[in-house]
């Protein structure tokens, strides 16, 4: 008599029939292709889809740049005033209601700059440009240039020709005008995005606490703890770092306009706004000022170039070991070549955006590299 097969060696064998032909199908399918990679036109033909592919989905990024650029602004903005809402928040301020203090004081600021800044410093740069001719044509008579040398002196008289002959040119005032067109397009297009930019930020400010615990979500139970921490970190490393670099400068900008009041320099203000603006760039950014302002300020007199020169390197030195560990006390220390690097493909990429942005993402990078890639290799041995 013969054993009948099993309820359960059945269901193995309609199982395992199916998956065999499966396995079998594989190289068939492979070998097909792997055979019409052979024939040229085949091949060809593929590469052109990879290429065209390849061009489309760069034309479709190219063209969403600007977009891009106000997500990625506004997503950096909110991580940047999160922790001031955080801190109203252990104050027992509700989250909406510490986002609306932290924008109104926002609009309260910019008010401000528009009311009381912006003015004197379109005021100045109309003056500047009217005074570069006749600061040019001083030069010879002043007292500085009848001490130098005689070569010295037809080498600057040589250099001033030729300055005056450009600034005279026809084509140095068509792009002069140009400029002034073209500053005054961009000033009124920012005018437009800093709205679309603020309700980006608004909206990643409101829901960054959702955004995060969806993100924890979609890692394994195992890892979530260890992804949160990481994430916290990584967040509140960018915030400290854009709320320091924006506390810097302005503390930069206040001492330049100090300095230029007290010193009787012209343009404070818009030495000011200048001052602001570089220093952003981290750790270089108060030495290019300082060779720039120095070098403005040589038109006025040697003697206030210099008492400046000497005033503001002062203020260098106080604000690299007193003011700057106080700020940036949380963020991440980073090596200064690496700050450099990242300041010039951020400068390349997206001007002073990106070299505001610059620092944030470099030490995010490097905090992911020390807490997660570094241990894994110490493992590996």
């Amino acid at each position: 008599m013969v054993d009948e097969p099993e309820a359960s060696e059945v269901v193995d064998a309609s199982i395992s029939e199916p998956l065999t032909s499966i396995a079998e199908e594989r190289p068939r399918r492979l070998g097909h292709v792997l055979a019409g990679l052979d024939h040229p036109a085949a091949a060809g033909f593929l590469a052109t889809i990879g290429v065209l592919g390849a061009l489309v989905v760069g034309f479709a990024i190219a063209s969403i740049t600007t977009i891009l650029i106000y997500i990625v602004l506004g997503m950096f903005l909110a991580l940047g005033l999160d922790p001031i809402v955080r801190m109203l928040e252990r104050h027992r301020v509700k989250r909406s209601l510490g986002i609306a203090i932290v924008f109104c004081g926002f609009a309260l600021v910019m008010v401000l700059f528009f009311v009381f800044m912006l003015p004197p410093v379109v005021a100045q740069i109309l003056e500047l440009i009217h005074a570069i001719p006749v600061a040019v044509e001083s030069i010879p008579h002043s007292d500085w240039f009848g001490q130098l040398a005689p070569d010295a002196q037809v080498s600057v008289l040589a250099a001033l020709e030729q300055v005056s002959a450009w600034i005279a040119s026809p084509s140095t005032i068509a792009a002069f005008g140009g400029g002034i067109l073209h500053v005054g397009l961009g000033f009124v297009s920012a005018i437009s995005a800093s709205f679309i930019v603020i309700a980006l930020t608004l909206y990643f400010l409101a829901s960054l606490s959702g955004a995060k615990k969806a993100l924890y979500a979609l890692a394994p139970a195992r890892n979530r703890r260890r992804l949160e921490d990481l994430t916290e970190r990584v967040t509140g490393s960018v915030g400290s770092a854009l709320i320091g670099s924006v506390i810097l400068s302005s503390l930069n900008a206040a001492a330049v306009f100090v300095l230029h009041v007290v010193i009787h320099l012209p343009y404070p203000a818009l030495m000011a706004v200048i001052a602001f603006v570089i220093t952003l760039i981290p750790l270089f950014g108060s030495i290019i000022f300082l060779v720039f302002a120095t070098f403005v300020a040589l038109f006025s007199s040697p003697t206030q170039a210099l008492i400046f020169l000497v005033a503001y390197l002062i203020y260098i030195q106080l604000e690299s070991y007193v003011i700057s560990p106080r700020v940036m006390n949380r963020a991440i220390e980073i090596p200064a070549a690496l700050v450099l690097i990242g300041a010039l493909a951020g400068g390349a990429l997206a001007g002073v955006l990106g070299v505001l942005v610059a620092l944030p993402v470099m030490a995010s990078l490097l905090l992911i590299i020390r807490e997660v890639v570094v241990p894994r290799q110490d493992l590996k041995v």
